[in-house]
């Protein structure tokens, strides 16, 4: 497995199927999906996770990391995450932060992000604003 900047399309594919199925296609763009740097994992020739990272000067923001469902608890969100928050660093980058869906909270604990007081829904999901300096 191995990861690569991918394009804003591919990023696209999984998102819908992984994170918002029941919405339309379109529900899952960002407006500035243009300026980030989209990841995916692959197995081979197919992109298993996919995370896109959006840097400002020293402070950045991943977002929407999905995994497909026949590939998750594989440690392939994990693999990526770590890959992301690597670059992140080696760009200069002193605050990165997500925003998490409450019931993944401790999934990103275990990368040293913290829960802020932040907390919000969207889509019928709650979500928390987590965040990590370096």
């Amino acid at each position: 497995m191995g990861v690569k900047v991918i394009t804003k399309e591919q990023v696209w594919q999984l998102r819908h199927q992984v994170m918002w199925p029941q919405e339309e296609f379109d529900y899952i763009k960002l407006p500035d999906d243009d300026e980030g740097i989209h990841y995916g994992l692959f197995d081979g020739k197919e992109v298993i996770s996919v995370v896109s990272l959006f840097v400002q000067g020293k402070d950045a923001q991943f977002r929407k990391l999905a995994t497909l469902a026949d590939r998750q608890g594989e440690g392939c969100g994990s693999k990526l995450l770590t890959h992301v928050l690597n670059e992140a660093k080696r760009k200069g980058v002193k605050h990165i932060c997500c925003n998490a869906r409450s019931n993944k909270v401790s999934f990103y604990e275990k990368f040293g992000l913290e829960q802020t007081q932040v907390v919000f829904n969207k889509g019928g999901q709650e979500y928390v604003v987590m965040e990590r300096f370096y």
